[in-house]
């Protein structure tokens, strides 16, 4: 009978020497949610804030990177999506003055191991200063994560380059690589953001030089295949994806959908969120 014991808990142990290594599940969303302005009349924020809360919460991303959202904007998320921590700063001052690029993780399931901002300019280090020939100033909002479940790290990074400049665009592209490298290490890289560019532009051939494009790689996409339409107002023959996921060639992409969900009477911004589910495997 000892023997026998003895056989099965080798059994165990080896089994669990050789088990399939854990795989972390992720699941991101891209969403630039179009700043509270008041020319946007029955666009405007007021009138769509709760629907895109809703949205957020019937598709239970584990993160979000937003674009454009300003501080009244922020505020209104974080009273509505009590699972998440909400991580950013204003671009104007690196505070609470300007547009953010925030991002949104699910507070239980993560644990935050390092958190910042950057500018995209040929000073990144201050925020609030235009870089090359950009019309607006430009920054990235950063988190280093730790899954609670399974340990796997990895980092998040979220933008929105400039609609002006295509300095600014191609030279904020390199920087945006260039402060991966630095800040994840050999972390996986999860990459959301507008890039005011399709997959056609320098800033997509330059990004994708050292990340995937998760839409271009998961085993299944569904969706339209654009991302701005204006609140409508774009012929749809003519609208063009320019807001992306992109990853390190170390996450696998299930799924990609491009969300043109309308909610009745109203949108959920002049972008269609985008959202996608990804896989780390741990090494």
């Amino acid at each position: 009978m000892r023997k026998i014991a003895i056989l099965l808990a080798s059994l165990f142990v080896f089994l669990g020497m050789n088990a399939s290594p854990k795989e972390t599940e992720v699941t991101v969303m891209s969403y630039n949610i179009r700043l509270d302005h008041v020319s946007d009349s029955l666009n405007n924020w007021k009138y769509r804030k709760d629907n895109a809360a809703q949205m957020i919460r019937y598709y239970q991303p584990d993160i979000v990177g937003m674009q454009e959202v300003v501080k009244n904007q922020l505020d209104d998320f974080k009273a509505r999506l009590k699972d998440y921590t909400a991580l950013g700063v204003g671009r104007f001052d690196g505070k609470e003055k300007g547009e953010y690029c925030s991002l949104f993780y699910k507070t239980d399931k993560y644990t935050l191991l390092d958190y910042g901002n950057f500018g995209i300019s040929e000073n990144p280090e201050i925020i609030g200063k235009k870089g090359w020939d950009a019309g607006c100033e430009r920054i990235v909002t950063w988190a280093v994560l730790r899954d609670n479940k399974t340990g796997q790290e990895f980092a998040a990074f979220n933008t929105h380059l400039d609609h002006i400049g295509v300095v600014a665009r191609r030279e904020g592209s390199k920087l945006v690589l260039d402060k991966i490298k630095e800040i994840a290490g050999d972390r996986p890289v999860i990459l959301t953001g507008d890039f005011n560019g399709t997959d056609t532009s320098e800033p997509f051939k330059i990004i994708t030089s050292g990340l995937k494009s998760a839409y271009h790689n998961a085993d299944i996409a569904y969706g339209p295949k654009w991302t701005f339409h204006d609140f409508g107002r774009i012929p749809v023959a003519d609208r063009e994806m320019i807001d992306f996921i992109f990853t390190s060639n170390d996450i696998d992409v299930k799924r990609f959908r491009v969300i043109a969900d309308k909610p009745e009477q109203s949108y959920l911004s002049d972008h269609c969120p985008i959202i996608a589910d990804v896989v780390i495997s741990q090494k």
